[in-house]
């Protein structure tokens, strides 16, 4: 499946600002599965320079800097994408056996793989989400197949709600209160795993919604998301969607990974002035076939 993706962010302020200095993660990622054939990013008012690096994960960051007097600023980062299925998984390797791997790690992609056993401030888990992982994670049984199981308590026990936590609500509230969002549930699955001392890591990328039958579908209704994927030794990273409970297929778009959203954040920054802000953000994934397709969406 190939798409068009167009993601625009707009930021309106309620006084002027002088100089924003800013970094996006917008560019989506090469992967096995994924191949980004080419990437626009435009900002307005111009930038006086954009440039691009690689971070320690290996996304993708533009930076750039706006010198212009504004209260207005908006950036729009189109790319277009090819995404593969991965083919049915037959892993039975015990969550155990993979933890006394990764502490003992023999290649290159153990040990990048063990530093995501580690947990950061926003995926810390207490003893109590400790105790409902256990109820997935069972003595030898396949690491797969357990988080399998976690995703589908995640996705039935919890409620989604995006009037409940902003990204600085603790995961011990989101747990408490079976509520959320993708972030939330994201980062719940991460603490749960990595309190066994597992590896999973966040993912940070679109997904596209589909209309009700008989609906058009709305600009912009398309939505940045987030998910995570834990790594099997002998396959590699494998994605699994815990608000919709489901493993990623040709739906889903990845910009960035890292330990949790502080690592991915598309678009943040500093600036001087500006006083507060409202931000809006629209997403669109159009489906594409032919260079014909491709020519029209264009236009």
């Amino acid at each position: 499946m190939k798409y068009i993706i167009k993601h625009t962010t707009t930021y309106d302020y309620t006084e002027n600002v002088s100089l924003s200095q800013n970094q996006a993660r917008l560019i989506p990622q090469n992967s096995e599965l994924q191949r980004c054939f080419k990437y626009d990013i435009k900002v307005e008012p111009n930038a006086d320079y954009l440039d691009e690096f690689r971070d320690y994960y290996g996304n993708a960051v533009s930076v750039f800097e706006v010198p212009t007097l504004h209260k207005k600023m908006t950036v729009t980062a189109t790319s277009e994408v090819e995404i593969s299925t991965r083919q049915a998984l037959f892993d039975n390797t015990p969550w155990e056996h993979v933890r006394e791997l990764l502490r003992s790690p023999t290649d290159k992609n153990q040990v990048l793989a063990s530093e995501f056993c580690l947990p950061t401030l926003l995926t810390t888990a207490n003893q109590d989400i400790k105790n409902y992982t256990l109820q997935s994670f069972t003595p030898n049984r396949p690491f797969l197949e357990a988080v399998e199981d976690l995703m589908g308590r995640i996705f039935t026990e919890f409620s989604f709600d995006n009037s409940f936590s902003t990204i600085n609500t603790p995961i011990s509230d989101v747990f408490t209160h079976k509520k959320g969002v993708c972030q939330d549930f994201s980062h719940l699955a991460i603490a749960c795993i990595r309190s066994l001392n597992l590896p999973v890591r966040y993912v940070s990328g679109y997904i596209e919604t589909l209309p009700p039958p008989g609906q058009e579908k709305l600009t912009g209704a398309d939505a940045t998301h987030a998910w995570f994927s834990i790594y099997l030794p002998a396959t590699g990273w494998v994605d699994f969607d815990p608000t919709n409970n489901l493993k990623p297929q040709e739906q889903h778009i990845t910009l960035a990974i890292g330990r949790d959203f502080n690592d991915v954040t598309p678009l943040k920054g500093v600036m001087y002035g500006g006083g507060a802000h409202q931000l809006h953000v629209a997403v669109d994934m159009t489906p594409i076939n032919t260079s014909q397709d491709i020519n029209k969406t264009k236009e």
